[in-house]
């Protein structure tokens, strides 16, 4: 029989007020958002030219809008559109969880568009400042998972493998660490590394994060160890999906969460 590492059951929620619920997810999306536009406004001086301070401040509200749009949506619409039909009075609800990485992500490309072209900024510019944030979101995002014991890993013997509470008795891979650590600081680290030490070309950060597939590599391979779950694709045709959303034109700043996310 092999050993497992006992799995830290932290409760999903941080502290209720009656009907609302201060889940980890929120502070997810929270730090996400708040870090991510601190790290912007850090790039803003000088590593990608054409960024103030300013700019930066005024980009968080544009996507802490397109986060909380669009990842409410495209849960509605992606995963649970028979019961918000019913229910339409559920769908402003966000309190209760429920949210959409990829709805997200969706919100945050149209933020960036509209917020690029209504102060009359280079879009790829933008794009650039948001794609080094991308990773500090996903990093807190998939620390969400793991404390919300969702999206574990396929069964293993490996030495740290853990039982999960909703993933049956066999021990398995805590997948969800293992892409905090590849999606969120090793990305994060090389994107860091190219604006602020080789002072990398502009309007290239964007393309080396998505369109030559950093991000989606580093998904790739811990991908592979996690299981298959009821809404979501096999990991091995989910980087195949991954590898779709690289070509879209911007990335999103933002973190998983939802009451049930899969991505």
């Amino acid at each position: 029989m092999s050993l497992a590492l006992a799995f830290p059951n932290i409760d999903p929620v941080i502290v209720s007020f009656g009907p609302v619920a201060i889940r980890w997810y929120a502070l997810a999306y929270v730090l996400g958002l708040v870090l991510g536009w601190r790290y912007i406004r850090l790039l803003s001086k000088g590593a990608i030219p054409g960024l103030e301070s300013r700019t930066a401040d005024d980009f968080l509200v544009w996507c802490t809008l397109g986060v909380i749009v669009g990842g409410r949506l495209g849960y509605v619409i992606f995963y649970q559109p028979g019961y918000f039909i019913e229910n339409p009075g559920q769908i402003p609800v966000i309190w209760q969880g429920g949210m959409s990485f990829h709805g997200g992500m969706l919100g945050v490309v149209a933020a960036l568009y509209l917020f690029a072209r209504q102060r009359k900024l280079n879009p790829l510019s933008v794009a650039d400042a948001a794609a080094c944030a991308v990773p500090i979101g996903l990093f807190f995002g998939r620390i969400a998972n793991f404390i919300n014991g969702e999206l574990f890993g396929r069964a293993s013997d490996v030495s740290w493998a853990m039982v999960f509470p909703n993933g049956g008795p066999e021990p398995r891979h805590p997948s969800q660490l293992y892409e905090a650590f590849l999606e969120g600081l090793v990305v994060f680290a090389v994107l860091t590394v190219l604006a602020f030490v080789f002072r990398y070309l502009p309007h290239r950060l964007f393309p080396v994060a998505h369109r030559r597939r950093a991000v989606p590599r580093a998904r790739y391979l811990p991908r592979l160890y996690r299981q298959r779950h009821h809404h979501g694709p096999d990991p091995v045709a989910a980087d195949a999906g991954d590898r779709d959303l690289s070509r879209a034109p911007h990335p999103a700043l933002a973190a998983d969460g939802g009451r049930r996310l899969v991505d």
